[in-house]
């Protein structure tokens, strides 16, 4: 049977189960909860019809790209297609939609050293010396935002956080400078066991909690607010580690990435800084 004619009934509990299949598989909380909620998008694209044939996904995608960034689109067709192969159904799958990789960075997003320090400078002057070394930790580290749990007393004791993030298990080494900050740190706030970072109630910080802290400091900071949010910390580690070294394999490694094209992202130039090589080289 072609694929073209071939149609399937979804209903309420396939979407239920492809929950559980998701933990049984071990993805992240937060994978699953981007993949549930793409697939309910898609879920009410279908309205009351829930028959899925190849016509009904093309329309879906054009649906998308008319109302979604081309990142977000093709985002949501990994979770689209992810849950087709779970009913059994992958030949059914869609194209993600083509992109041509940007060779410059965001310049107006790109956070640098200075402005780094700026925001290190606004928390302490706060009275906020425990988002000052979320801050640091996440920029001196290149952690995801979310691998700051991770960071207990005993782990940082022993100078070495161990991961487990996206299925995978790495270790996360950190400056001897930041070790000892930690340390005193703790020690300073009477924190024995557990977790470093954490809410009033005792609860790990997360990502909505730290970049609501972090935002707050712009004007102080004196840095623009739309370049303030944990991710763009990594970002500026994976630029200033890769200026200092110009080791992308190993880059990758710390970073936690499976593909040297998703490092070469957080890698990527200004054009205000090709422009400058270019003047460089006095060809004209």
């Amino acid at each position: 049977m072609r694929r073209e004619n071939i149609c399937i009934t979804i209903n309420d509990e396939d979407l239920q189960e492809f929950r559980i299949y998701l933990y049984e598989r071990e993805n992240s909380e937060a994978t699953i909860r981007k993949y549930m909620t793409d697939i309910r998008t898609f879920y009410r694209f279908l309205d009351k019809s829930r028959d899925v044939s190849k016509q009904c996904l093309v329309d879906y995608k054009n649906w998308l790209a008319g109302n979604y960034a081309v990142s977000s689109v093709n985002s949501m067709l990994v979770a689209l297609n992810q849950f087709l192969v779970f009913l059994e159904a992958g030949t059914l799958k869609v194209k993600r939609l083509n992109v041509q990789r940007n060779l410059f960075a965001i310049q107006d997003k790109e956070l640098s050293k200075e402005e780094y320090r700026h925001l290190l400078k606004a928390a302490e002057e706060k009275g906020k010396p425990a988002l000052s070394l979320m801050i640091e930790t996440i920029c001196s580290t290149g952690i995801r935002v979310s691998e700051l749990s991770y960071f207990t007393v005993d782990s940082i004791k022993q100078g070495r956080i161990q991961v487990q993030n996206k299925g995978k298990t790495r270790i996360i080494l950190m400056p001897k400078a930041l070790k000892m900050k930690l340390l005193y740190f703790v020690q300073k706030q009477h924190i024995t066991k557990g977790c470093v970072f954490v809410t009033r109630t005792g609860k790990p910080k997360n990502r909505s909690n730290i970049w609501a802290e972090m935002k707050a400091l712009h004007r102080e900071a004196g840095v623009d607010a739309v370049k303030i949010f944990p991710h763009n910390l990594r970002h500026l580690f994976a630029r200033v580690y890769y200026a200092a070294t110009n080791d992308i394999a190993g880059l990758a490694d710390l970073l936690g990435h499976s593909s040297l094209e998703v490092t070469r992202i957080y890698t990527s130039a200004t054009s205000q800084t090709y422009q400058k090589r270019l003047e460089m080289l006095g060809l004209v």
